[in-house]
């Protein structure tokens, strides 16, 4: 064979490569999990179940998944998480009391179970295997088989247990209850407590955390903006203020900023503030974050999360926001043509009949290189 044929050939396989690779890239279809009700109780927010949107076909709506979570009235109870894994092809939602596990294939519900004190907003470790679960701000999270549902372990920090992240490799939980300026992070080899950082300047609200597990973002009461925290060090770095802009009353939450995300790229941090109606946007590569601009929205945001490609935004309020011009480019809406509202949403990958990614209904930072 003459080295110009080799040539050929070496070049027909890069195409043939090439193509094979882009046609896979097709074949992922990229769905959002809404849990409604995820407003509070408010079923004119979306009604009760999953609704699930098409997000490549500019998130039409595809279908609803019926979900439990009924109280002594059969009244559904406020959606409190969401999380998923594609390993174990798992869908799971928590409400005031239990958590409920639903094959992402089948769509049927595998167990619904309660639990002491209630439920809070949980994650889930990459492989599926774990969930840690608060408390309705109590005093303790569980740590729950993802399998069968059943409590492996028991964390008491004693910190009014609310929102709850995994670290990306999987190696740390971080456990922030309202009721203090303490963030909690836990081995979750051992599911014990292996260090505390802060404090912050009040309860912590929300957060979010890098994806090399090195810095978080949190909300706590009284501040319209965020505080950063040093996860190597255990130490506050900085508070950060939006600028320009007053603080009010609120509708929900009560506090000024309840939620916040880091683009997936990390090259911006998006906070809440309910007041105002707005998201507002800070340059997060400046240390400490330099503000950047707000987004008017239809409603009071209570979180905000982002696909994972980066490209969309996702505030509660149901709006949706291109990240790179961060213009309100449409809205969720249900399969009556109502306005969908949550704060609770996440992101899954199918190729063909499996799911092959999921994302997470906290803005994680997913930056894990040097």
């Amino acid at each position: 064979m003459s080295s110009r044929t080799l040539l050929r050939c070496v070049c027909c396989c890069i195409v043939l490569a090439a193509s094979v690779a882009s046609a896979a890239d097709n074949t992922v279809r990229r769905l959002l999990y809404v849990a409604t009700p995820g407003v509070r109780d408010y079923l004119e927010y979306g009604g009760h179940g999953v609704a699930v949107f098409d997000m490549g076909a500019g998130h039409k709506f595809v279908k609803r998944i019926p979900t439990g979570g009924l109280d002594q009235d059969g009244k559904p109870m406020n959606v409190k998480g969401i999380c998923a894994s594609a390993t174990t092809k798992r869908l799971y939602v928590s409400t005031l009391k239990t958590l409920q596990a639903i094959d992402l294939q089948t769509e049927k519900s595998l167990w619904e179970k309660a639990y002491d004190k209630g439920c809070d907003r949980m994650a889930i470790s990459p492989d599926g295997k774990f969930i840690y679960l608060p408390s309705l701000e109590s005093d303790h999270w569980v740590v729950v088989d993802g399998a069968t549902g059943d409590v492996i372990a028991r964390i008491e920090p004693k910190s009014g247990a609310h929102n709850t992240i995994c670290g990306l490799d999987g190696k740390h939980a971080y456990l922030a209850g309202l009721k203090s300026p303490i963030l909690t992070v836990c081995d979750t080899c051992t599911h014990t407590i292996e260090k505390t950082v802060g404090p912050f300047a009040a309860g912590i609200r929300p957060f979010t955390v890098n994806g090399r597990q090195t810095l978080c973002f949190v909300c706590v009461n009284e501040l319209l903006g965020f505080e950063i925290g040093d996860l190597v060090t255990c130490q506050k770095l900085h508070r950060v203020q939006v600028p320009g802009v007053s603080m009010g009353p609120v509708k929900r939450h009560g506090c000024p900023s309840h939620g916040i995300g880091l683009t997936p790229d990390e090259k911006e941090i998006w906070v809440c503030d309910a007041f105002n109606q707005q998201m507002h946007v800070f340059d997060a590569i400046a240390m400490p974050p330099k503000y950047v601009t707000g987004i008017k929205l239809r409603d009071e945001p209570g979180w905000i999360t982002f696909s994972l490609d980066g490209k969309m935004a996702y505030p509660s309020t149901g709006d949706l926001i291109d990240v790179v011009s961060h213009k309100i480019i449409g809205v969720l809406a249900d399969e009556k043509g109502g306005m969908l509202q949550s704060e609770k949403m996440v992101e899954i990958q199918w190729d063909g009949a499996n799911p092959v990614r999921t994302g997470d209904q906290f803005g994680l930072g997913r930056v894990t290189g040097p």
